[in-house]
């Protein structure tokens, strides 16, 4: 969930071969021990979720050639504004999330014993971009091409961050492929490269969350955010980034 996101110990850079067609790609943990983010429907914090799934995504971008950095895996990064300067010199930061809903969608119900909340009405992915990002657009390309993989995979981007309620209203920055903005979100407009936010699922939603849990969906998500990776920093061969990724039209980067 973006709301708690936030190094400087912590950063685990891998160093893998890099080709002038490989990237450097920053993957943020979404949030830290202590503030671990939303609660899943059942009782799992989102900061769990996050690690696991960055963990594989840092996994699948190496095997594509890509030289990574992995930034708050310990759990103990609290200060947003460190992550985004851990990855200087990376092309791309991404941060790895899972979603929650208002409170005023949740319901009370008892797993195991133990009293939890869940909101079943919602569910997908999304994405957010911040103007105040100097590389923004490339960040916008990024996630629009992430996006676009998890909808050619058979995800659906859950859309309900633009409703217009307390607590939402982004505005879409490309509604078929899921994406926002979020201008004021700290971790983004600290980034001095192309950065994005990444929610994967709605952890609160029942159903979401197994799916959530599955390997073989992660690796499904992991495989769409990593290919849409590839789209967009795609290098020449004298380390260039081309510009490959296309939008499918203009509408559907202003989301009409």
């Amino acid at each position: 969930m973006i709301a708690g996101l936030v190094l400087v110990w912590g950063l685990a850079v891998s160093a893998v071969f890099n080709p002038a067609s490989a990237a450097t790609i920053a993957i943020d943990v979404g949030h830290y021990r202590e503030e671990p983010g939303a609660t899943s429907a059942r009782g799992r914090p989102e900061f769990a979720f996050n690690l696991d799934l960055a963990r594989e995504l840092e996994t699948a971008l190496q095997a594509r050639g890509h030289a990574t950095q992995l930034i708050g895996a310990d759990g103990g990064m609290r200060d947003l504004w460190r992550r985004p300067r851990a990855a200087r010199g990376a092309d791309l930061f991404i941060s790895v999330h899972h979603d929650s809903t208002q409170a005023r969608y949740q319901s009370a119900w008892v797993h195991e014993g133990a009293a939890q909340r869940y909101s079943d009405r919602f569910a997908g992915f999304s994405s957010f971009v911040s103007r105040e990002n100097p590389g923004w657009r490339t960040g916008l390309r990024c996630a629009s091409a992430i996006g676009g993989a998890l909808v050619k995979a058979g995800f659906t981007p859950s859309l309900y961050h633009a409703h217009p309620v307390l607590g939402e209203n982004r505005q879409f920055a490309d509604k078929v492929n899921g994406v926002h903005y979020y201008d004021h979100l700290a971790a983004l407009r600290h980034a001095s490269m192309p950065a994005l936010l990444f929610e994967a699922g709605v952890i609160v939603n029942r159903e979401e969350e197994i799916r959530m849990r599955d390997g073989t969906v992660r690796n499904s998500i992991v495989t769409g955010v990593a290919a849409g990776i590839d789209a967009c920093l795609k290098k020449d061969e004298g380390g260039r980034m081309k510009d490959e990724w296309k939008y499918n039209g203009k509408d559907n980067v202003h989301g009409k």
